[in-house]
């Protein structure tokens, strides 16, 4: 970082004109362990789960559209393909035993603590070890109402105030959210101090993962940026649990669901984007992944004063 912010003093530009830019170069070239930065190699992982509270109605689609998207993401029709595409990102989908839906919280835990264990590996395990930066995302119908309840866990204040109408339901489904999130926040208030235990009794196996995904990239030093609502609060069991734990990573955009910019305030988080994006898919992670490349390519490739021939501030 100190390499990055010597160069940055040098290029043929006012001090801090290019801001943001400026600091994602050395954010970069901080976690990579190397300057130059590289943002040659961008992997982008979706996570796919089923939700047990989807037979509540708390979304406006069934629960077989996450195996219909799955399928759609992996013929290449969705919009996280497009977008990993234009962005250069190498795009792994996983889906993690869509066929058994997590619990309903308000009856039970979500997972066990081997269930939950599952996916977090899964997720770390597939962190490519020569990334130079990682996009996350997920797919999962009812999700939105278990980033709700998880946030509410981990941050507090009325459930009310988490929750969004995520894929669209009218006001007797998000009426239903909003008794799910309460029912499951009481049925757990015991065991909620824990984080890692809140993932389990309020999350799902596509949370998880992209929680075990944030801990792998971080031991392999490869910087992550987070997608909308759902991965920032799997994020957030991370930085609940240990403070500092998401320094290697950056929020990639602010979504339309409401909960979202709660849960970035909380984090500490400013987004990089804020175009009223609420697909999921990754799909903020991967536009913001320009904005990182823009940021390296300005690092690397501009002349210095002395290069160009400038004169510098007097």
């Amino acid at each position: 970082m100190d390499k990055a912010r010597a160069r940055e003093a040098q290029l043929t530009k006012p001090a801090g004109s290019l801001a943001r830019l400026e600091e994602l170069a050395a954010w970069a070239a901080g976690w990579q362990g190397a300057h130059p930065p590289k943002a040659e190699r961008i992997q982008a992982l979706v996570f796919a789960g089923n939700h047990g509270i989807a037979a509540r109605g708390v979304s406006a689609f069934p629960a077989e559209v996450t195996v219909q998207m799955v399928a759609n993401f992996e013929a290449g029709g969705a919009a996280i393909n497009q977008l990993c595409q234009s962005a250069g990102a190498d795009l792994g989908v996983h889906a993690l035993d869509l066929e058994n839906p997590t619990a309903d919280f308000t009856v039970e835990p979500a997972m066990s603590e081997a269930e939950c264990a599952a996916a977090f590996e899964l997720g770390r395990d597939r962190v490519a070890d020569d990334a130079d930066l990682l996009c996350l995302g997920e797919m999962g119908i009812a999700n939105t109402t278990s980033a709700a309840a998880l946030a509410c866990a981990l941050f507090g204040g009325d459930p009310a105030d988490w929750i969004g109408r995520g894929t669209g339901v009218d006001d007797a489904g998000l009426t239903r959210k909003v008794e799910t999130v309460t029912a499951g926040l009481a049925k757990h208030a015991a065991a909620l101090d824990d984080p890692l235990v809140a993932l389990c009794c309020l999350g799902g196996r596509e949370l998880a993962a992209m929680a075990g995904a944030i801990l792998g990239a971080r031991e392999k030093r490869v910087p992550v940026l987070l997608d909308g609502f759902i991965c920032c609060a799997a994020a957030a069991v991370l930085q609940a649990a240990q403070s500092g734990a998401l320094d290697h990573c950056v929020a990639a955009h602010r979504s339309a669901e409401p909960g979202h910019s709660r849960l970035l305030a909380a984090l500490g988080m400013t987004p990089l984007l804020d175009l009223g994006l609420r697909l999921g898919e990754g799909s903020g992670a991967a536009l913001a992944a320009h904005i990182v490349k823009a940021a390296i390519a300005t690092h690397v490739g501009m002349a210095t004063f002395a290069e160009a021939g400038v004169s510098e501030k007097s």
